[in-house]
């Protein structure tokens, strides 16, 4: 059996560990440690991969990956709502991108078809490292994000037409009807792939979902992804379009979120691949021989590329600042024109000193982008505020989208069961916003129908619980019966968001300790609650009256809590006050009318006296008075934070009642 692959594949990646670490120790990003990975490990340099094909191949799917997910995280809405951008902005950045060059070339002494052929070069960006530095920065939806997403699909969209047009330059080829025959063929496909995807997508997807089967989830993930890059590919598209294709259809169902959560691990791991193969086709000597030329080429580069585009948004009505932060990013060559250059090679446009001096010049343009990132949004800020009043004024928006369920300070319910819809429903009736997770497909279309908050998802995923905006979030509750999912949902939570309220169900004691060692605030056992309810009922039976059963109650939950905060406090990092305070509880109560609390004075020491809980807030209307003054007098309505022990509360409760 030949491991030639797999050797080649373990050498990368582990000589990828050592540079990118050395690399972040310095703060450089990680994109630049995997080109110069693969500079030393190609054949230019040390020779550790040797056949470089194989490698390639692999670092497609990287992009192909990476495209999908943009598809994914995008929407046909979004698409249509920035459309301008896609059709004016790309077409103007790349008409004008060609004719410039192609200017500067025919002056700098090369023929008008090498010339032009060098514009086809220039003009594409590099979607997969713009893309990659957008989203891990979180500036995919920003102004500039839309602005340079918008001119990248247009790029992507021209690779064929350049593609046919290049042996048509070189003197080769079938003519213009040639051309006009593949890019109609190249269209229905497109159109072909698009409605088939967006009305089959579903259809396979609730038939997968219904196997409850996650490996077999993430193979029609890989079949739709790869099967729609594939069918683009064969009418001469480039793959990546066809797997945006297939991402924008799946975006619009409701498995989307858990699409990307599967998905992403593959793409990381592919996209680092795709990085190194761009590095391992760089000959480092083209650098160290010609550095004052790949310089100049470099600056063209910029100066060109980042005028154009930044002119393109500004015609198309944006104001400055975005115009010029999407000019900068977009200043570098694209992974597309290798392809390119390679049939720019067959046909006699470019010599092999040529391509070599491209190549340095590229994979400058492309190390250089995450630098772009980092000073881009303080350069066009300084270059924005020293304009006229009258170019800084723009109006057209991108359409920034905003998330599904606007909200903040809410709950996020994980599982939809009969405990998650209980607590729905209270919280429903108390005005507290929630979101709520489930895995039950059929769970989520019944709901989403009722208007639900409910997305369908695995909890355990960061995406999922991302997209559940648990940034804004207050609490988290965990409702469902699978204790190993709950120990990797409250892991998860608490590294994304180390001060979130974390509540959990489980079934048995014996399962509440690892929970508290993952930072979970309160566990709410239903072996123990159970047991309370049993003897509840057994005393009801034996008529018991209900404050003497109210106070046995109240007696085991003091006992026994007290026991589970002290595990609480032993391990957990986040147990709220009353996990510190022995004994004793927190808890609100609303002032009734005709309640004995209701037009007394704190001084006069009723609750003090009648029940022994300390008054901590007290909120009136609007007003909150933390530690209230003697003279405050409660009125009906008042919420009241009480601190005691259980037997105190439950005295206090009767004095609040009417």
């Amino acid at each position: 059996m030949d491991f030639v692959l797999l050797k080649d594949m373990v050498l990368l990646f582990g000589l990828a560990l050592v540079t990118v670490i050395l690399f972040r120790q310095i703060k450089l990003p990680s994109i630049i440690g995997f080109l110069c990975t693969g500079i030393v490990a190609g054949p230019y340099a040390l020779g550790l991969i040797r056949e470089t094909h194989q490698v390639e191949q692999m670092a497609e799917i990287g992009v192909i990956l990476l495209l999908f997910t943009i598809g994914i995280e995008f929407s046909l809405k979004e698409l249509l709502r920035i459309k301008h951008l896609v059709l004016w902005g790309g077409g103007l950045q790349v008409g004008l991108s060609i004719a410039v060059v192609a200017l500067i070339g025919t002056a700098a002494g090369f023929s008008l078809q090498q010339a032009t052929f060098f514009g086809f070069l220039i003009a594409l960006s590099s979607t997969a490292i713009l893309m990659k530095l957008l989203m891990d920065a979180g500036e995919m939806d920003t102004p500039h994000g839309k602005i340079a997403l918008g001119i990248l699909i247009f790029q992507d969209l021209c690779v064929v037409p350049l593609m046919l047009f290049t042996p048509f330059l070189g003197g080769a080829g079938d003519g213009l009807s040639g051309i006009i025959m593949v890019s109609a063929r190249a269209l229905a496909v497109v159109v072909v792939s698009h409605f088939g995807a967006r009305f089959a997508v579903p259809w396979i997807f609730n038939q997968v979902v219904k196997t409850r089967s996650r490996e077999l989830f993430i193979l029609t993930i890989i079949f739709v992804g790869f099967g729609t890059a594939w069918l683009t590919a064969r009418v001469g598209l480039s793959l990546a379009l066809g797997a945006f294709i297939a991402g924008l259809a799946i975006s619009e169902s409701e498995y989307s979120h858990q699409v990307m959560g599967d998905i992403i691990p593959f793409r990381d791991a592919f996209m680092s691949l795709f990085f190194i193969s761009v590095g391992m086709l760089l000959d480092p000597t083209t650098l160290l021989r010609h550095p004052l030329l790949v310089g100049v080429i470099v600056l063209v580069i910029l100066l060109v590329k980042g005028g154009i585009v930044t002119g393109a948004a500004l015609a198309l009505r944006f104001p400055p600042r975005p115009a010029l932060i999407s000019g900068l990013l977009l200043a570098q060559v694209g992974e597309f024109a290798f392809v390119l250059s390679l049939s720019g090679q067959t046909y006699g446009l470019l010599s092999a000193f040529q391509y070599q001096i491209f190549l340095a010049a590229s994979v400058a343009t492309m190390a250089l982008t995450p630098l772009y990132l980092k000073v881009a949004e303080p350069l066009a800020g300084s270059i924005a505020a020293r304009l006229p009043a009258v170019f800084k004024r723009g109006t057209r928006s991108t359409g920034v989208r905003h998330d599904r369920f606007p909200m903040e300070n809410h709950v996020i319910i994980v599982g939809y069961g009969v405990n998650g819809q209980n607590l729905a429903r209270v919280l429903n009736g108390n005005g507290i916003p929630y979101i709520a997770i489930e895995t039950n497909h059929l769970t989520v279309k019944n709901e989403r129908k009722k208007g639900t908050r409910i997305i369908f998802g695995d909890a355990s995923r960061p995406e999922i619980l991302t997209h559940a905006l648990i940034d804004k979030a207050r609490c988290i509750v965990v409702a469902i019966s699978d204790a190993a999912a709950t120990r990797r949902i409250a892991a998860t939570a608490r590294q994304i968001k180390p001060g979130i309220h974390l509540i959990v169900r489980t079934r048995y004691v014996a399962e509440m300790e690892p929970l508290f060692k993952l930072g979970v605030n309160d566990v709410v056992p239903e072996e123990f609650e159970t047991s309370v309810e049993i003897f509840a009922r057994v005393l009801r039976n034996y008529l018991i009256p209900q404050d003497q059963i109210e106070h046995c109650i109240a007696e085991v939950r003091r006992d026994s809590y007290q026991m589970f905060r002290t595990l609480s406090r032993r391990h957990s990092h986040a147990t709220g006050i009353s996990g510190y305070l022995s004994g004793v509880e927190l808890a609100t109560f609303r002032v009734r009318p005709g309640s004995p609390l209701a037009g007394t004075q704190l001084r006069d020491g009723l609750l003090r006296s009648r029940s022994g809980a300390t008054v901590l807030v007290i909120r009136q209307g609007d007003q909150l008075a933390a530690n209230p003054d003697p003279i405050w007098e409660f009125k009906a309505d008042d919420l009241v934070l009480l601190l005691g022990t259980p037997d105190q509360l439950t005295f206090a409760a009767q004095l609040f009642e009417g």
